[in-house]
């Protein structure tokens, strides 16, 4: 049952005196056993908050200039909310074996770690959040340099919220030349500098003029799409993803906090997401969750195919009927949830999909989607199913080691963490995994959005393009207001 101790007043977030006493010895026997071994200890306490917290708002409020902040919010979802600050440990890596690497490295923190058993909503006590680029190597041009090819956060502090109940985690990491009463203090002034305000409004300079721009001409974007269709048609591929970058250059710095709020009202039904690294910010409305671990259970969405919305309902019914009945789409849509149980099936038990797609509206498009559930073998851990699904069908290729090497020669940019999985795992390694589409990457005045489409054997260029200007309307009018 949630604590109810009495907290010290005024302060919104600061520890009850039982559940400082707790963090207090841990830290002391977290120095101890640091000293003892050469490893470092994490120590955390997880407590009760009030349930109408907005996790986005307090960590927007609260972050200090250039720190770490992470969220990850779906708030059709009985309101679900997950939000970090600061960074305890950082788990990097790179390559292709960058997810297990992490998995590992965070199962061995847990193991050795002195926490509190998770008694709340998903995401409570202590978790690793952040994401990872698409490609093994990816992220490597400047714009994406505080962005690794794999990296997760242990948070100094996280709030997760779901269904009017929430949970605040407070994190430190003890190592031997540590004192325990200044981590004890670290972990107080944190906790004492969080604050609840609004999400800020959206802002446009009332004088400057915007500009959006594409990174490459759009005959280039329609030529990539020829040539990949020549190259589906020849037998050498299935289905490839090809996506365009276009670029916002506003009149005052965007602000990832203004945008956050914008999307989370517009898009109540999808993952909205943003990770913040020193001056960037990586946001999202992304319809698709990759992979959801409770326990031995998985869960995941084909999401592929889609066509736009309209304002009058006839039409848009219309629209959604015409895509179920589209040959293309529906086999664009097949090839992605073959790869899906073939993927699962390799450590599951079970794998069951939907026998036939549903469409599923946005606020802007309309999707095929099938949902697809496991029983998984062994409890392999949520970050390494998520490696094991990346990259689907749906942002990548089938087959997939013919399509990555063609993405970047086709596209000519580098993608980030664009199409990569982003998500969090907790101490017994479940966890949330979306992916991260209909996003862009903020830094001061310019913004990098990103949208991208399936191409297949029947795809036409000027139609492929079509797409993805209707993809990237989840965020261009946000960006350019």
């Amino acid at each position: 049952m949630p604590r109810t101790e009495h907290r010290a007043e005024g302060s919104l977030f600061g520890l009850a005196a039982g559940d400082r006493e707790r963090l207090e010895k841990r830290l002391v026997e977290g120095v101890r056993r640091a000293r003892r071994s050469g490893e470092a200890v994490l120590a955390a306490v997880t407590v009760p908050v009030a349930g109408d917290v907005d996790p986005t708002a307090v960590v927007a409020a609260s972050r200090e200039a250039g720190e770490p902040w992470w969220v990850l919010e779906q708030p059709e979802r009985e309101g679900s909310a997950l939000a970090a600050l600061g960074c305890a440990v950082a788990l990097d890596a790179r390559g292709p074996d960058r997810f297990a690497s992490v998995a590992a490295r965070w199962r061995a923190l847990v193991g050795r770690g002195l926490l509190d058993a998770s008694d709340g909503p998903r995401g409570s006590g202590a978790v690793a959040v952040g994401g990872f680029a698409f490609a093994p190597e990816g992220g490597t041009s400047p714009p994406w340099t505080a962005f690794p090819p794999a990296s997760l956060h242990v948070p100094e502090v996280a709030l997760a919220r779901r269904a009017g109940e929430a949970r605040l985690t407070a994190a430190v990491l003890a190592g031997p030349d540590d004192l325990p009463e200044e981590l004890l203090a670290r972990v107080e002034k944190r906790l004492a500098g969080l604050r609840s305000a609004p999400l800020p409004l959206l802002d446009p300079h009332p004088a400057a003029r915007v500009r959006v721009a594409s990174a490459m001409p759009p005959e280039h974007y329609e030529a990539a799409v020829a040539r990949a269709v020549e190259r589906i048609r020849a037998g050498a591929l299935e289905k490839v993803v090809l996506a365009r970058e276009v670029t916002v250059h506003a009149g005052a710095p965007h602000d990832p906090a203004a945008v956050l709020g914008v999307l989370r009202e517009a898009f109540p039904a999808c993952h909205v997401l943003c990770v913040g690294r020193g001056d960037a910010a990586f946001v999202a409305a992304s319809p698709e969750l990759l992979v959801r671990r409770d326990g031995l259970r998985a869960s995941t969405l084909a999401l592929a195919g889609s066509t736009g919305r309209s304002a009058d309902p006839a039409v848009d019914d219309h629209l959604g009927e015409r895509l179920l009945r589209s040959g293309k789409d529906s086999g664009e849509h097949a090839i992605v949830v073959r790869r899906i149980e073939r993927s699962l099936g390799e450590h599951a038990v079970w794998v069951t999909a939907a026998p036939e797609p549903v469409v599923v509206k946005v606020a802007n498009i309309q999707h095929l989607a099938t949902p697809v559930r496991a029983q998984l073998a062994r409890p392999i851990p949520a970050v390494e199913l998520a490696g094991a699904l990346h990259p689907t069908p749906a942002v990548g290729g089938e087959p997939d080691g013919v399509a990555q090497p063609l993405i970047p020669a086709l596209e000519g940019m580098d993608r980030g963490w664009y199409a990569g999985p982003v998500g969090w795992t907790d101490a017994n390694e479940d966890g949330e995994f979306c992916v991260a589409l209909r996003s862009a990457l903020l830094e001061g005045t310019v913004a990098r959005c990103y949208a991208g489409v399936g191409v297949v054997r029947d795809s036409e260029p000027a139609a492929e393009l079509a797409e993805t200007e209707i993809k990237l309307q989840a965020l261009l009018p946000v960006l350019a207001a």
